[in-house]
């Protein structure tokens, strides 16, 4: 990834993702006064002075449990430090020393990473002094009293921690594709990611609602860079309360609108279900490009039929996702896993890309021959006189019309499919913009009173 690592370490509830915002610049870990928040890891990119680094949030080490995640998230936090240039051990200053700290102390003493140790939530500056002075018995050097929440003490804890950091001197441009993982709770959608990198990089478990974080990973393939980004599972809304589940789909959403391409993931043993269709009805609205992935499709029973009769009530479902690419994968047995990646590049292409205005008006022209604009009660014929794309990402086009109430929902979706079956933009929605414009401006040339309708 080019940049230095800084792993941030500590037991539940210290106020690690809270740090992990303030040296980031941002709220972008999710922080709940609740224990076991943060499960996978999570980088995020910081500075100070004049290095940068990625600050890399972890969940909370208890050893000597194995119930439910911990043995997963106390590999995770190794995985953390075995690429880490240092690292961050966050205590508690309101509670002081406690076994569960001496036992994290004596693992990160066993590995060959330099660790501060930073005492969290000493709000008041005199006392936070007095509060540190107790964790020297940790055995792990000298004890830097801060307030994540405020920031207080973070510039000495800082100063101390880029003697550690290598100076990047440059960090080669990516033309880099962000690629968001989408669906409902227990698709397979870390177990998807797991199979691009090519480990665990992602808590795996039957448990709904494992995924807690919106997490980024980076590959590469054949020279094209990738940012895949693992998300929460989506429920129903009614049945979303407030707390972790409600922060962990809102970063889902912002996944969404941050990215190039969304994979939609659906279950294949339960079809295409009503929040599936509401999920695509999202991507549609934030205009990103899809890939409609149909997993577990191993589990599948088969015959020469099976993949049409799929195919169809598929279409059915997910009719205005119709120029989607579907894949049919196994993420559990890798099957066809790397086409998706080549899906995703054809449809990163079409998101972005542009069209002359001569190109979209030939298209028009000859719309416009077979299937004329329909007529209003009153006689009054709708006009297109031109088109022009707009912007890309999605792909927007402006027609310019007499009045755009003349053009029904039949007629737009003529239009519309038109321009897909001559310029194609395979893989991303576009957008039309019907602009009405009064027909003495047209004639005056004058363009400027043009309205978004």
């Amino acid at each position: 990834m080019g940049l230095p690592i800084v792993a941030i370490i500590g037991r539940p509830n210290v106020g690690k993702s809270t740090l992990v915002n303030r040296l980031a610049g941002e709220q972008t870990a999710i922080v709940h006064d609740e224990p076991g928040m943060t499960r996978d890891r999570t980088y995020m990119p910081a500075y100070w002075n004049d290095r940068e680094y990625l600050v890399v949030d972890t969940g909370g080490l208890v050893f000597n449990d194995e119930t439910e995640f911990l043995p997963l998230i106390r590999q995770q936090a190794l995985a953390a430090l075995r690429e880490a240039s240092a690292a961050i051990f966050v205590v508690n200053g309101q509670t002081g020393p406690i076994p569960a700290d001496e036992e994290i102390a004596e693992w990160l003493r066993q590995q060959p990473v330099p660790v501060l140790l930073a005492v969290n939530k000493c709000e008041s500056p005199d006392l936070g002094i007095i509060q540190a002075a107790e964790f020297w018995e940790l055995g792990l050097g000298e004890p830097y009293p801060i307030s994540a929440i405020h920031g207080n003490g973070t510039g000495e804890l800082l100063d101390e921690l880029i003697k550690h950091i290598p100076t990047v001197t440059e960090v080669p441009e990516t033309n880099e594709i962000k690629v968001a993982i989408v669906g409902r709770p227990n698709v397979g959608k870390s177990s998807l990611l797991n199979a691009f990198v090519g480990e665990q990089r992602a808590i795996v478990s039957p448990i709904s609602g494992t995924t807690r974080d919106a997490i980024d990973t980076f590959i590469e393939r054949d020279g094209q860079n990738y940012r895949i980004i693992d998300t929460a599972g989506i429920r129903k809304k009614k049945n979303v309360e407030y707390g972790p589940e409600f922060f962990s789909i809102n970063r889902a959403f912002k996944a969404i609108r941050r990215a190039d391409v969304v994979l939609l993931v659906l279950d294949a043993l339960d079809g295409v279900t009503e929040q599936d269709q509401k999920l695509a009805g999202r991507i549609i609205e934030d205009g990103r490009a899809c890939i409609v992935v149909v997993n577990k499709w191993d589990a599948i029973e088969k015959d020469s039929h099976t993949i049409y009769d799929y195919e169809k009530s598929m279409q059915e479902r997910l009719h205005f996702t119709d120029w989607a690419s579907t894949i049919f994968v196994s993420a559990l047995t890798g099957q066809r896993v790397e086409k998706i990646l080549e899906l995703v590049n054809q449809a990163a292409v079409e998101h972005k890309r542009r069209v002359s205005t001569s190109v979209i008006n030939d298209v028009l022209e000859e719309a416009l021959r077979w299937h004329s604009p329909p007529t209003s009660r009153g006689g009054r014929q709708g006009k297109i006189y031109y088109g022009t794309q707009v912007t890309s990402q999605p792909p927007t086009i402006a027609l310019f019309v007499n009045e755009a109430k003349r053009f029904n929902d039949n007629y737009r979706r003529y239009i519309e499919r038109q321009f897909r079956q001559q310029l194609g933009f395979k893989g991303t929605p576009i957008r039309l913009l019907w602009r009405s414009k009064k027909v003495r401006d047209m004639e005056s040339g004058n363009v400027n009173r043009a309205t978004r309708v």
